[in-house]
């Protein structure tokens, strides 16, 4: 089946998500987020665009950019191919690290644009990962209120205040409402096999064998499942099959700090 033509964006403001093959996680420690952060911002200016948000979870991540000087397709294969040689060399790894082609949506207008704003700061609250914003280290949340490195700060500012003080005071305010706000769908259709949730079980546990999950106290074992489950979509029918843990366990893995 032919790929569906990207659609353009007018203002050249794209939102961004890019995802580990078969879910795998992309980035395992801090180094590899500090990797990639360093490696858009090495480009940035010799690629010429200007970034707005961005966010990185375990296994994808999203970016809010403008496009300036060089095509979309350009950027992205100069931050992906860069990091991806990085990182296999790091794993002694070889091969594909991001599924497929990066999705993409343009972003035309003010309203939108801030909406994807807070949806890509929200991500890290929404996976259960943090109770507040300013707790997520992997965001650009915070180069708006702290410390500026990689965003360009300046044009969403503005577009709540000029006087800097009150910009920042309405900026964390808006990316604090709880809104169901709808962006870019990281999720797909395509079932994932018990062969792909194996590797997956495997990356994310750092274990040989998964049924080495058996093994691991109770407080461990449930932050590792309930991130499977979130984080990776893989299902509690197919995290039994494949680990052979109880599926009343697997079902209450994560349940409890809930109450």
């Amino acid at each position: 089946m032919p790929r569906v033509a990207r659609k353009k964006s007018e203002s050249g403001i794209y939102h961004i998500m890019m995802r580990g093959i078969n879910r795998q996680c992309i980035f395992q420690d801090e180094d590899d987020c500090m990797k990639f952060i360093k490696t858009i911002q090495h480009y940035k200016e010799k690629s010429g665009y200007e970034v707005y948000a961005y966010c990185l979870m375990g296994n994808h991540a999203h970016i809010l950019l403008k496009i300036v000087k060089e095509p979309l397709e350009q950027v992205m294969r100069r931050i992906c191919g860069r990091y991806v040689y990085w990182y296999n060399l790091k794993y002694n790894r070889i091969g594909n690290l991001f599924q497929d082609r990066f999705k993409s949506e343009p972003v035309e207008d003010d309203t939108y644009f801030l909406t994807v704003v807070r949806y890509i700061h929200q991500n890290p609250i929404k996976a259960g990962l943090v109770k507040k914003l300013g707790q997520y280290k992997w965001s650009s949340f915070n180069e708006y209120i702290n410390n500026t490195q990689l965003i360009d700060v300046d044009f969403v500012l503005n577009m709540f205040s000029t006087d800097r003080e009150r910009a920042v005071k309405l900026f964390v305010e808006h990316n604090n409402e709880q809104k169901d706000d709808v962006c870019l769908d990281m999720e797909e259709k395509r079932r994932i096999t018990d062969k792909e949730a194996d590797e997956i079980i495997k990356e994310v546990c750092k274990v040989v064998d998964v049924s080495d999950l058996q093994k691991f106290d109770i407080s461990k074992r449930n932050v590792y499942l309930k991130q499977l489950k979130e984080d990776y979509g893989l299902s509690i029918r197919q995290l039994e099959r494949v680990t052979g843990l109880n599926r009343g366990v697997i079902y209450k893995a994560g349940k409890e700090k809930e109450k």
